[in-house]
């Protein structure tokens, strides 16, 4: 064997023993394999089965759903009313109240503008004599007469960019730099691009929170009426932003909250990023926080007010609520639209006792707040008590429908909850009060303050204030 061929085999000898080893390899992965293999195809197998045995049950549940097609629509045609496919949800014809005040009332106006900025002149075409004329046939006009056209209207808003020239400066006391800042001017940024100025910023914030447009629609708003281009996650980092420069006056918020005489609050569904939280809501006549949070617990509201709020909480009835150690009213708007909402679903309920006997009472109530100014002690006071004997009645009563017996229990639970408005001026149930803050007191009360009267140099008042 001479060289060539010796250098031949040990080629094809290397070849070989290359090929034995891969052969090797494979065999071993084969082996690796082959059990997950033989699971896959009984899975395979068991999913065949269920699919024809799913295909039979839809054939023959397809033959069902014609038959009974077929029997309801001869039953219809027959009219004897034993239709066995279920008929759409009739419609619930609403008696609608005519919009507009009624006859006789004098009509609902803007109010007129208290300052005109432009005076126009708009005069009638000319004929050739340079008389009046119509614009239409050209005929001379007669008996003529002035007006005045008061109209409101919005000026084209325009992007305005301003270049604020600052200086800075290396603070050795505060080891910070500090930079000159116009009045009108959004805290310096180190961007590229431009940054949005306050009255855009504002604007954004207003589209964002009081209207609660996405981000996206606020960007269309921008891009449309003042023509400014800014992207949505822009504006969600601006918003972002805002809120890092108003830390200090939301702790100043939420003190004077704590330290007002009435308070509302509520809560309500809030996404973030895609998971569920909630939108809690506390606010007063003059001021309104807002507060996210991912618990809708008793902690939350318990955080916001405070262990020691020693304020009226004006909310509705969940539970949460309740657990606040302090002066509570309920919403009486929340329970006249369950009470609603509960006669809508169960006639029985709609029909029975107990749903027309609470939602006369409960006007019978507000009513009375109504007429707290008319009525003096002597006339307001008996009629309160009337009311909250009838509340305990109807609250203590036994009651055969679901509906009634729970919001009677209700009723028990938070039944001082229910008329605390009707013994303080300025307590709202179902809306927003004034400021200020006025008590109207029991006959305990009076006859005390009467007795405290005889040795003070100027009688008390018929009004806590």
């Amino acid at each position: 064997m001479d060289g060539a061929e010796l250098k031949e085999y040990e080629r094809f000898k290397e070849e070989a023993q290359f090929l034995r080893s891969q052969n090797q390899h494979l065999q071993r992965e084969l082996d690796t394999y082959r059990p997950a293999w033989y699971r896959a195809s009984l899975q395979v197998d068991k999913l065949s089965q269920q699919v024809q045995k799913l295909k039979a049950e839809n054939k023959i549940l397809k033959q069902k759903v014609k038959d009974l097609t077929l029997a309801g629509a001869s039953a219809q045609q027959a009219g004897d009313g034993s239709s066995l496919v279920p008929a759409a949800k009739p419609s619930v014809k609403k008696r609608r109240r005519r919009p507009g005040r009624k006859a006789g009332h004098a009509a609902a106006l803007r109010p007129v503008p208290d300052h005109v900025d432009v005076d126009q002149q708009v005069p009638l075409p000319k004929d050739p004599a340079g008389r009046d004329s119509c614009p239409c046939c050209n005929a001379c006009l007669l008996e003529l007469q002035d007006h005045q056209r008061v109209v409101e209207d919005i000026i084209p808003q325009k992007v305005v960019v301003k270049c604020y020239h600052t200086r800075s400066g290396w603070c050795p006391s505060c080891r910070k730099r500090v930079e000159s800042r116009a009045m009108e001017q959004p805290p310096a940024a180190n961007i590229p691009h431009g940054q949005l100025g306050l009255n855009a910023l504002a604007t954004a914030m207003v589209l964002r929170i009081a209207h609660r447009l996405p981000f996206r629609q606020v960007a269309a708003v921008l891009a449309n009426l003042p023509e400014l281009s800014v992207s949505p996650g822009a504006i969600a980092r601006q918003v972002q932003r805002v809120a890092e420069w108003f830390d200090g006056d939301y702790e100043k918020l939420l003190l004077q909250l704590r330290c007002a005489p009435i308070i509302h609050a509520d809560e309500t569904g809030w996404r973030t990023n895609g998971r569920n939280g909630y939108l809690w809501t506390v606010t007063n006549p003059s001021q309104t926080l807002y507060h996210v949070d991912k618990s809708r617990g008793s902690k939350v509201i318990r955080g916001l007010l405070g262990q020691a709020f020693g304020g009226t909480l004006v909310s509705d009835f969940y539970s949460a609520y309740s657990k606040m150690d302090c002066k509570k009213q309920k919403c009486l708007a929340h329970l006249l639209r369950e009470l609603k909402e509960s006669a809508e679903k169960s006639p029985a309920f709609a029909q029975g006792p107990f749903f027309d006997q609470c939602k006369r009472l409960i006007k019978r109530m507000l009513r009375l707040k109504g007429e707290w100014e008319k009525l003096d002690d002597e006339q307001y006071l008996p009629r309160l008590h009337r009311l909250e004997s009838q509340l305990e009645k109807l609250a203590a009563a036994e009651y055969d429908e679901a509906n009634a017996r729970r919001i009677a229990q209700r009723l028990r639970r938070h039944r001082e909850e229910l008329t605390a408005f009707l013994w303080e001026k300025d307590l709202d149930p179902t809306k927003m009060p004034p400021s200020g803050h006025c008590v109207r007191r029991s006959f305990a009360e009076r006859s005390a303050a009467a007795a405290a009267a005889q040795t003070a140099p100027m009688p008390g008042p018929r009004w806590l204030r």
